[in-house]
């Protein structure tokens, strides 16, 4: 296992490996990692011939009042994780490396990013295509893996492959749950015993719309309705959004028909904010 902590050094091994015929795929990610992102890894692995995993907490995806000095930091913990795997980097630059004093551009989406999250996280997708945009220049990988939880965040990433004309496959990996459903999120360590079993309430609710939708309901606000009150028997949950929406634009629609639809929430437990989806074919 590599381990590189400069931006210099990442692109010069990068430069390295394309010039041997090799291909390289990206795993990014903040770190703390969990199964979820384990089976990035592996999808990642059975398609590239060298695996880099950025580990990096990026600030400037975190608005003022978000969590981001209280974020999980385990680089030792997740070099372990990552022990068994053959080929792997792991690149873990500091935020000197990658923004320093003197930066001041910016990478934006402008459609998608300001729907759903973007209406409760500003600035965080301006973060994320911004960060995202450093690395694949950095990495120069063939193949960028996702998961399929962070709906949004995929979507934006597709928008921004495409119309900066980054020669990168996008591979979107399903959505990988604990026993109850819910799905996994660095962020789940923040709950209480008490918060973590209210959770599980999110993933019923996605299976309620589905339930819903494929039994030829078509009212939305019905749908939505009874979505609402279904979370709102859990007092320690408060909705950000609960919303059927196109999967492709997630333009919201009231009129439900034949074609697939996402159905999309996002709620706070206790003080930790929690996203959720799942894609229905109505009946």
């Amino acid at each position: 296992m590599k381990i590189i902590k400069s931006v210099k050094e990442m692109a010069n091994f990068a430069n390295r490996i394309k010039g041997r015929g090799h291909t390289i795929a990206l795993v990014p990610t903040m770190g703390a990692l969990h199964e979820g992102h384990l089976s990035l890894v592996e999808a990642a692995h059975n398609k590239a011939n060298i695996v880099v995993v950025s580990i990096y907490v990026n600030p400037t995806q975190f608005a003022p009042n978000e969590d981001f000095n209280k974020y999980p930091r385990t680089l030792l913990k997740d070099k372990t994780a990552l022990r068994h795997f053959e080929h792997i980097t792991i690149f873990a630059p500091s935020d000197k490396e990658l923004y320093p004093d003197t930066f001041d551009t910016w990478v934006e989406e402008g459609t998608i990013s300001k729907k759903l999250c973007g209406k409760f996280r500003f600035g965080h997708f301006k973060g994320v295509t911004t960060i995202l945009s450093k690395l694949f220049n950095v990495v120069r990988p063939d193949f960028a893996f996702f998961g399929e939880k962070d709906y949004q965040q995929q979507l934006i990433v597709k928008k921004l492959v495409k119309d900066l004309n980054y020669p990168i496959d996008v591979i979107i990996c399903p959505t990988i749950r604990e026993y109850d459903g819910l799905a996994m999120s660095s962020r789940n360590k923040y709950l209480s015993p008490k918060e973590r079993k209210a959770a599980a309430v999110l993933y019923k609710t996605l299976i309620r719309a589905k339930k819903d939708l494929e039994g030829g309901e078509t009212d939305y606000r019905r749908i939505i309705v009874g979505l609402s009150r279904l979370i709102g028997f859990e007092p320690l949950i408060r909705i950000d959004y609960i919303t059927i929406v196109n999967p492709d634009t997630l333009i919201e629609i009231k009129e439900i028909k034949k074609e697939k639809v996402l159905v999309a929430l996002a709620a706070r437990v206790g003080k930790t904010r929690l996203i959720d989806s799942m894609i229905v074919q109505p009946k």
